[in-house]
């Protein structure tokens, strides 16, 4: 009985260590970083640089997430999306949250320096800071730009996946980094809206909080239009086909129709609804972008 509790015990305790690293948002990281990665070159990538370059960048996005936690602790334990987080809760403490992440990156910046090639540790290591630094600590209460402005850190994993394979920067991960960089502004101005009465309570001010709800809505539909335009740069530079054109043409009207929607429609439940489709249309792109690589080789 002593054992079986004590196994329990150590099975939630890992379980609190394991949320601080939020894992469904790490998860849609390390996927743009795996597309990055297959679309860097037209076969097989080298195994050794897949995966001691995905392992990397996954514990570098892990460790900002829980610097994340660490800084924001205060916060959160004062809204209701996130007061029961393991720093809130008391289940994980202050500085075994910091050991954590601080071990998590260490480990990341030498295994991409030394198993990788260090301009991946180097990009890694910047993307790192800018979000657990850059954007927590001082942009996320500075200026209703915060996440315009942080999601430069969040766009990063595609170009990092791009240069573990190849060593090197090319327009085509850029280009991969500017899709997430405009995705980023209404995929979570969505849910901001949503969530606009936490944020005022805790003095964090999103845009929906500074300039009001109307104001954010239309923002979010210019930003989703800019955001089809720049969708369709891949298939106009050559870098994918008309099965990608196709996927993201689709994608992108269905997204706008969830923004003009919300715009103009008195439902409380779009803005939430328009959050989780911008996964889901952040994932299939990229997965059209991975299905239009291959095809060629496939039908080869």
């Amino acid at each position: 009985m002593t054992v079986t509790m004590s196994t329990d015990g150590l099975w939630r305790r890992c379980n609190d260590y394991l949320e601080l690293t939020k894992p469904r948002v790490v998860t849609l990281i390390v996927f743009t970083a795996i597309v990055g990665m297959l679309l860097a070159v037209p076969g097989m990538v080298p195994l050794d640089r897949f995966v001691f370059g995905l392992a990397g960048i996954w514990l570098a996005a892990a460790s900002a997430a829980a610097l994340n936690h660490l800084i924001d602790r205060r916060a959160d334990a004062e809204m209701h999306r996130t007061r029961n987080r393991p720093l809130p809760t008391g289940h994980v403490t202050e500085r075994g949250a910091l050991v954590f992440a601080l071990l998590l990156g260490i480990v990341s910046m030498v295994m991409l320096w030394f198993l990788v090639n260090p301009l991946t540790a180097v990009l890694t290591f910047l993307s790192l800071i800018g979000y657990a630094v850059v954007y927590t600590v001082f942009l996320k209460r500075a200026t209703p730009q915060n996440i315009v402005i942080g999601g430069a850190a969040g766009a990063a994993p595609p170009v990092l996946g791009w240069t573990a394979i190849t060593g090197e920067l090319s327009p085509e991960p850029l280009l991969l980094f500017l899709i997430i960089f405009v995705w980023t502004p209404p995929h979570f101005w969505a849910l901001a809206i949503h969530r606009r009465e936490e944020y005022a309570r805790v003095n964090i001010p999103m845009l929906p909080v500074t300039h009001g709800v109307a104001f954010t809505r239309l923002q979010i539909i210019l930003y989703t239009v800019l955001l089809i335009v720049v969708s369709v740069l891949p298939y106009l530079i050559g870098m994918s086909g008309p099965v990608y054109l196709a996927g993201a043409l689709i994608l992108g009207g269905i997204f706008l129709y969830y923004t003009v929607a919300m715009r103009f429609r008195d439902d409380e439940r779009l803005p939430l609804k328009t959050f989780g489709y911008s996964i889901t249309y952040l994932f299939g792109l990229f997965l059209f972008l991975l299905i239009d690589h291959y095809i060629p080789l496939i039908s080869a």
